[in-house]
């Protein structure tokens, strides 16, 4: 049971990672809370730095949360769905870092890697409608919302995921929807950033 927390503890600090704020620090010597939307998020990345910066800085992020599944889930064979338990470890700590004071993302893109590792399929399928909604709507909040309420339904009808697991899906889709509570009261008053607007960095070139 030890070594079972300390692959959990692990997770956290694997999803804590901040990528982008030293991605931020690192390349342009801004800190990215400051900036944008304030967020340590991919989508925030892109606003203050563009794509260039956005999308390494995504991949990571889903890396955080896929590896914890594939590297500490066999570890604990006793104790069920372990996989899972780090993944959403990872992504709690990808949005709690203890290494930015408890700030960060919201927990789109680690959460992504999490279901790649556990429902692929499930993970496409949401993909797609994310990339429709953003497509048609503008809004990157509003695709991560519908596609975070669709996933568990996504994971049931394309894996056959019930019980234990199923649960914990939908906790994890409920708390990506809750990090989103701002963007949707923004989206409900019509001020909601929309895709591709850019901000700029104060300090940055």
């Amino acid at each position: 049971m030890n070594s079972a927390v300390g692959w959990l503890v692990a997770s956290y600090l694997i999803g804590a990672f901040p990528t982008s704020y030293v991605v931020a620090r690192a390349f342009r010597g801004i800190d990215l809370r400051e900036h944008g939307s304030r967020n340590l998020g991919a989508t925030n990345v892109y606003r203050v730095l563009g794509w260039r910066y956005a999308v390494p800085v995504g991949l990571v992020d889903a890396a955080k949360g896929a590896a914890p599944v594939w590297l500490f889930g066999p570890l604990a064979p006793g104790i069920p769905h372990f996989g899972l338990l780090c993944g959403i470890a990872a992504v709690v700590g990808h949005v709690f870092s203890v290494f930015v004071g408890f700030k960060g993302g919201k927990g789109v893109a680690t959460a992504s890697g999490v279901v790649l590792a556990l429902a692929p399929w499930a993970l496409l399928s949401v993909l797609v409608l994310w990339a429709v909604i953003v497509r048609l709507s503008g809004y990157v909040s509003l695709g991560s919302v519908v596609a975070a309420a669709v996933f568990p339904l996504a994971s049931f009808l394309l894996h056959g995921t019930r019980g234990v697991p199923l649960a914990l899906e939908i906790a994890l889709a409920l708390f990506i929807i809750w990090k989103h509570r701002a963007n949707l009261q923004r989206l409900a008053a019509g001020t909601e950033n929309r895709f591709g607007q850019r901000a700029a960095a104060r300090g940055s070139s």
